[in-house]
């Protein structure tokens, strides 16, 4: 529960995130530290290998160094840690860190197609991990939102940390429903015999969700949006080119062959353009 008593999912703990030598690790590394900086909060970089090497010590060194020069005012600490890089993120995250990681490490395509670190450590974790995807310079746009996207009640954390992380940024929060009406014809749209009627109901069910929202950050600039949509995936990638960050709950269907993480979950780790933040659903 937050500051607030609302049942959000900000909390004081620390930032924690995994880097692993790579470009795209210190590119996370980087974003952790500048998000450490805005937050407050000390910073955790760890190396998760099962077989302990000189260049374990040198990759943290080397992330280390990089984050004491451009975030000197961040308490860093170094972890090495025996358990694979997933394992070692996920056990080392308390109840009230925040996880960071970067889209894609060393290695490379064959291991993004398989299923990358992100995506088991998002679908595992208990606490909030961000997947830094993205160019690196969504934090510099100016005027770019944080996007949420929302469906029911089982995304209220979700938004209030994208509330939060649009405070914290100075930026607008775009709260989104994308809704697949177009796929519905036929099924739901002949129940309620009126398509416009689907999207007055969401329409309601957004506004209900953001109304405490309001009252909470008083004088935060929030936008209500619900978008129909053939793809609701595709929607959220699409307006993932214009964000900051995108935050979204996470779906972990209960049937788990395939991927653990449902569709658009999925999707947006592997496609989005910008972080994407997984908030554990309850």
């Amino acid at each position: 529960m937050d500051d607030n008593g609302n049942g959000g999912t900000v909390g004081h703990g620390r930032v924690v995130v995994g880097t692993d030598g790579s470009d795209n690790a210190m590119k996370a590394v980087l974003w952790a530290a500048r998000e450490a900086a805005v937050r407050h909060r000390p910073l955790v970089v760890v190396y998760g290998t099962q077989i302990i090497i000189d260049v374990s010590r040198e990759v943290l060194d080397k992330a280390m160094a990089r984050v004491e020069k451009e975030y000197p005012e961040v308490p860093v600490t170094p972890l090495l840690n025996r358990a694979t890089a997933a394992e070692s993120l996920v056990e080392t995250a308390g109840d009230d860190d925040l996880l960071v990681v970067g889209s894609r490490g060393l290695g490379g395509f064959n291991a993004l197609l398989l299923g990358s670190v992100g995506l088991r450590v998002a679908a595992r974790s208990r606490v909030p991990v961000v997947v830094v995807r993205g160019t690196g310079d969504e934090a510099e746009r100016p005027g770019a939102p944080v996007v949420a996207a929302v469906r029911n009640d089982g995304d209220r954390a979700a938004l209030y940390f994208a509330a939060e992380a649009a405070k914290l940024r100075a930026a607008p929060l775009h709260v989104v429903s994308a809704c697949q009406f177009l796929q519905n014809v036929g099924s739901t749209a002949t129940v309620v015999d009126d398509v416009n009627q689907v999207a007055r109901g969401e329409r309601e069910t957004t506004s209900r969700l953001v109304a405490p929202v309001r009252e909470d950050y008083a004088g935060l600039d929030i936008i209500e949006e619900t978008v129909p949509a053939t793809s609701a995936a595709g929607t959220l990638v699409e307006m993932s080119g214009r964000a900051a960050l995108l935050v979204m709950g996470a779906r972990r269907p209960r049937n788990r062959i395939g991927s653990p993480l449902g569709h658009v979950t999925h999707t947006l780790l592997q496609h989005s353009a910008c972080p994407v933040t997984v908030i554990p659903r309850v």
